[in-house]
């Protein structure tokens, strides 16, 4: 299992390799108390409650906080993910045992997610239940233990099955740095096992978790990119919270692509199946101007109505059709580089140059992406750009220009939304690259 070289001792001898002013105002603490349960979809009501009133409830009832995912397309799971502070103060059931308020707020969405099992057909029949949650990486060790020791005693106490499966299981709306947790039996053995391990990870949090509200959590889709939500500064990053849809606060966001002319055969697809799959997962509209064409370019429109807080359809879409609309050169090494074109209004280029250059610049030492901003007065612009255009062009392999498109990106959605962009100079992945949002460089 990846990562599991930390420490396994309480979590107040855990010294963490950033400041606890790294704390986001509205985010998750490093010494906070975390857990992402997986809610069968066709049972999330009995944890929202009709308007909101049952997650209110729960918040009010246990102090802490409950944020509820919307739908990721081909899954059937929804995140609930619960955080607070790790001060035990909660009563836990008819026990005289303290739990922190994550704690006693897990417990309680699981009874009522259970409630909703069907029982079995005979009176003799054990009801079977499974509950499944999603422990980053670096903190599942604190579950299974030196040799798979400490996983085998909660097997062992409780006569659960508990499972660690491997990453071919993570459903779509896990994070690419998670593992997936999976307890199963009957329910009084399901709860028990769930308390301990909840015990565990309540005494061992997770190095990364001061960034899962973040855009530098990504989610898988089928393998690809699902988007990201747009920044440090949206409310859950790709767990965006319950809210009602009041319409207030939406705004379109767009983006305009420069796509060579015979790369559009591999945005629309046989039949146009490519470019219908696009708008299909991201909830954008997608669309080929092929009339607009000149020369050898063609324009290529993303766009969606959104709320700020919630993941970017477009972002998501935009993510999806860069390796498909992007020039392609390939080294004599072997390595394939991208060239990515966008064009943005000149009202809104500033966004991405800062003052002195200072934004472009930043992108530039993050994602080590060749960024550049042409003008109108540069014979590089293309045709198809209006004359209140200029372009962004982000060149590098497909890792580092995918970064330097989601930083753009992101940071020009932060600018529709008159919202400010954060620090985004933490937000590293697993890997070393950055999953952060804005990128830039100019000529």
């Amino acid at each position: 299992m990846a990562d599991q070289n930390i420490d396994f001792g309480k979590r107040y001898s855990h010294q963490p390799d950033y400041p606890a002013e790294a704390k986001e105002s509205h985010g998750i603490g490093p010494q906070d108390t975390v857990y992402r349960y997986l809610c069968p979809s066709r049972k999330i009501g009995s944890i929202i409650g009709r308007g909101g009133e049952i997650v209110k409830q729960l918040r009010s009832e246990t102090n802490a906080k409950i944020r509820i995912s919307e739908n990721v397309p081909g899954c059937e799971e929804r995140v609930v993910i619960i955080y607070s502070s790790s001060e035990q103060t909660n009563s836990c059931g008819d026990t005289d045992d303290l739990v922190s308020p994550a704690q006693d707020a897990l417990f309680k969405v699981h009874d009522r997610v259970i409630a909703e099992e069907a029982p079995g057909d005979d009176f003799d029949d054990v009801q079977q239940v499974v509950v499944r949650m999603l422990v980053p990486s670096d903190q599942i060790g604190c579950v299974i233990g030196k040799g798979g020791q400490v996983v085998q005693t909660i097997r062992n106490e409780t006569h659960a099955q508990i499972r660690i499966l491997s990453s071919d299981y993570l459903p779509n709306c896990a994070l690419s740095s998670d593992e997936l947790l999976q307890i199963s039996g009957d329910p009084i053995v399901v709860r028990n096992a769930l308390y301990q391990l909840a015990f565990r990870l309540h005494d061992n949090p997770s190095r990364s978790q001061h960034l899962l509200l973040s855009s530098s959590s990504l989610h898988r889709a089928s393998g690809g990119y699902m988007g990201p939500n747009p920044g440090p500064f949206s409310l859950m990053g790709p767990y965006a919270g319950y809210r009602n849809d009041s319409g207030d606060g939406v705004r379109e966001f767009s983006l305009r692509f420069v796509c060579p002319a015979e790369n559009i055969g591999a945005v629309i697809g046989k039949g146009g199946a490519i470019i219908k799959q696009i708008r299909q997962e991201s909830g954008a509209f997608v669309t080929v101007h092929s009339s607009a064409a000149e020369g050898d370019d063609c324009l290529i429109t993303v766009s969606a109505k959104e709320l700020f807080e919630d993941a970017s359809p477009t972002i998501d879409a935009a993510m999806r059709l860069q390796p498909r609309c992007s020039e392609k050169f390939e080294k004599d090494s072997g390595v394939l580089i991208l060239t990515t074109r966008l064009l943005v209004p000149s009202s809104r280029i500033g966004c991405l140059i800062g003052k002195g250059g200072s934004i472009i610049s930043e992108m530039r030492n993050l994602t080590r992406a060749n960024i550049r901003i042409l003008n109108i007065e540069n014979e590089n612009l293309p045709k198809v750009a209006s004359e209140d255009e200029q372009m962004v062009q982000i060149t590098g392999e497909i890792n580092v220009a995918s970064n330097a498109l989601l930083q753009v990106t992101t940071r020009l959605r932060a600018n529709v939304f008159e919202m400010d962009m954060p620090d985004m100079t933490r937000h590293d992945n697993r890997d070393g690259t950055f999953r952060g949002s804005g990128s830039h460089v100019v000529s």
